[in-house]
């Protein structure tokens, strides 16, 4: 398959980018920046292109078969609500009208956890945990708007586009290694509360996109792709107890047990978090 990634010289997209080449596909490996000196891995060529200019995405992606869509401001830590929205929103949009014109039927684009409100939000609505994708959206700020917009878009994209299969999933805390689990009494745990405690594996993030392309599905899909235990040394129930004691719990957070469920993502994708590292979901 030859495959478009956007944001390929990023966090998640380098990973992503190298997994699909060991895989055999071919890439194009699609960033803002220039493109390096240094030659590239074998298979994979560097463009450089501004992709909320419509025409030079467009022209970045044509010829492949695939895309897989990283690019994106990745907080609003750093820049404006508007321009983290603004830039999100049309590159986005730009992404998925790219693919439809050229007919590239598979897409899979970089969602958030924070699309129904969470980190960035002053103080996170939870309706029910572990979190599901049905559950409703309280954003509040532009990244999460940002974030939960990209999904409408592709919806809306996928109603006329019948054939085309998109995949938005919403990743969380990707880092190359499980982090130590945290005592709940340190600030870091505090805040880590309004993202529930969540974080994902680099590789099991990058296969979760590869795996987004070959599944059968038409139309639009939301995944969570979420490590199935906390960062927390505390049970799961007693986080709750202590930070959310009014929110129901409708599914099963035994032990350090995520407040997401990724049953979906099993389903329809075959991904699993621990079979990440060779990208098969097996």
């Amino acid at each position: 398959m030859h495959i478009a990634v956007t944001g390929g010289r990023g966090q998640i997209g380098s990973v992503v980018v190298a997994l699909a080449a060991a895989q055999g596909h071919t890439v194009v490996n699609i960033d803002s920046r220039p493109a390096p000196v240094e030659p590239s891995q074998p298979g994979v060529t560097a463009v450089q292109a501004e992709l909320t200019d419509y025409d030079a995405f467009v022209n970045a992606i044509a010829g492949c078969d695939a895309l897989i869509h990283l690019a994106a401001i990745p907080s609003p830590v750093h820049h404006l609500d508007h321009i983290v929205h603004n830039n999100n929103v049309v590159s986005s949009y730009n992404g998925l009208m790219a693919a439809a014109t050229l007919g590239i039927r598979r897409v899979c684009l970089a969602s958030s956890i924070n699309a129904t409100g969470a980190f960035f939000s002053r103080c996170p609505r939870f309706d029910y945990f572990p979190l599901d994708e049905q559950h409703p959206t309280y954003n509040e700020d532009g990244y999460s708007l940002s974030k939960w917009i990209g999904e409408q878009q592709a919806d809306s994209v996928a109603r006329r586009y019948e054939q085309m299969g998109i995949a938005s999933l919403r990743l969380h805390g990707t880092r190359l290694e499980p982090p130590p689990p945290l005592d709940p009494e340190t600030t870091l745990a505090r805040l880590a509360a309004k993202q529930l405690w969540g974080w994902t594996r680099l590789d099991a993030a990058a296969a979760a996109c590869l795996l987004a392309l070959t599944a059968t599905f038409t139309g639009h899909e939301i995944f969570y792709i979420v490590a199935p235990e906390t960062m927390m040394a505390v049970p799961s129930l007693d986080l709750r107890a202590s930070f959310y004691p009014d929110v129901p719990v409708c599914g099963d957070l035994s032990g350090r047990r995520s407040f997401f469920t990724c049953a979906k993502a099993e389903r329809m994708l075959g991904w699993r978090h621990e079979a990440g590292a060779i990208g098969t979901g097996d």
